[in-house]
């Protein structure tokens, strides 16, 4: 399997040309206590073009850019295209089936949304929805854990996970999520439109996304360990609607 190098885009001038162009980054990073020149206009067009913004340590851009000279500027672009919540909706409609989607609430390891996508990819998901902001990605790094997945099943990346699970509500979907307090899983109707959602690796669910789900669902823990990883508890999730479908 051929994996994408991440491109870099480095250099604020290269980075303004790009945003200006049409060719959006997937991330911006920008080093600490940079706020001379062009810092400003180039933080007011990303913000225009919903590009994410990170402000890092110059080692790091050091590291992304190594014998670069890039003035306090890297940009990453995404190693497959983003899609958007209608063209994921238009999966399953192509499909005949009832949509099948995968939310993934601020999964913040590039392995574990790697993982989610290669599972997601398998059982058949329809697509997969990440927000911009405290998420992994699509890096090189997912690509390669999701064995290539990362180009075969459409990812959105939206704003808010909130307004987007309201859109998927109007929709008709139900939003399971994934929640220690929540109906044990095998127990729990998910044959209909549904849209499975799993926290974050730390912290689970975020307060107002938690509040957003339909229905709360859990995996029965019988040892001392009281959570599974993040990608492994999706793809039993996963597969149990699978299962139920078939």
């Amino acid at each position: 399997m051929d994996i994408p190098q991440q491109e870099m885009i480095v250099g604020r001038n290269a980075v303004m040309e790009a945003l200006r162009s049409g060719r959006i980054p997937d991330t911006i990073y920008i080093a600490e206590g940079e706020l001379h020149g062009s810092i400003g206009k180039l933080k007011a067009l990303a913000h225009e073009k919903g590009v994410v913004v990170k402000t890092v340590s110059r080692k790091k851009l050091d590291a992304l850019s190594p014998e670069v000279n890039h003035q306090g500027v890297v940009a990453s672009c995404a190693c497959a295209d983003y899609a958007t919540i209608e063209e994921l909706l238009e999966v399953s409609r192509q499909k005949g089936t009832a949509p099948f989607l995968i939310v993934a609430d601020e999964i913040a390891d590039p392995h574990n949304l790697g993982a989610i996508l290669r599972t997601a990819e398998a059982a058949g998901a329809d697509g997969v929805i990440i927000p911009k902001r405290r998420s992994a990605s699509l890096t090189a790094a997912v690509y390669k854990t999701s064995a290539g997945a990362a180009s075969m099943v459409k990812v959105a990346r939206v704003p808010n996970l909130a307004a987007c699970i309201r859109r998927l509500k109007e929709e008709g979907i139900w939003i399971y999520g994934a929640d220690m307090e929540g109906e044990r899983f095998d127990r729990v109707d998910l044959r209909g439109a549904a849209a499975i959602v799993i926290g974050s690796e730390g912290r689970g669910l975020s307060r107002i996304v938690r509040e957003s789900c339909d229905f709360l669902i859990t995996l029965p823990m019988k040892g001392q360990i009281n959570s599974l990883n993040a990608s492994v508890a999706a793809g039993i999730l996963m597969y149990e609607v699978v299962r139920q479908r078939l």
